[in-house]
């Protein structure tokens, strides 16, 4: 088993429809106004951009992304990775009741020397610090959706 594998999937129940909450999750450039651990990103071009994220842990992750797939029919926004993880990422959107469920999954190998070197006793505590990251960013969207506007970094 290689221990710097992962694979990860979240589920976020959100009371928007599906294209309003695509139209959010589309444009990358403006996570880090609702998602305190998406710390920056600049763009590239209109397909690539650096993203530098920070969660619980203190370290950045900081990595490339390119646009693979842009779908709004399907809901699905899929990117590329390189850098500190390789690999890729999907969100993938759909109507749940009278809102949306949008599914992130995500395959990287992590190449952090740092996280490599502690691969094997830390993979509990960098999953955990994955999900606490995802779940900071569902409760950011939900607050951007309602209309309040979440800033700071703060660990969630």
């Amino acid at each position: 088993m290689d221990w710097s594998h992962y694979r990860f999937r979240s589920l976020w129940v959100l009371p928007a429809p599906p294209a309003a909450v695509y139209d959010l999750l589309e444009q990358a450039e403006d996570y880090p106004r609702w998602w305190p651990q998406v710390r920056e990103v600049t763009k590239l071009s209109d397909t690539t951009g650096v993203i530098t994220i920070r969660s619980v842990l203190p370290y950045d992750m900081v990595f490339t992304a390119r646009e693979v797939r842009r779908d709004r029919e399907g809901g699905v926004l899929e990117i590329a990775m390189s850098g500190d993880i390789d690999g890729w990422a999907r969100w993938t959107v759909t109507p749940r009741g009278g809102g949306s469920l949008a599914r992130y999954d995500q395959v990287v190998d992590v190449n952090k020397p740092l996280l490599r070197r502690f691969a094997v006793p830390g993979r509990p505590v960098f999953r955990a610090n994955h999900w606490l990251m995802m779940r900071a960013g569902r409760r950011g969207l939900m607050a951007y959706l309602a209309g309040g506007r979440r800033s700071g970094h703060q660990a969630d």
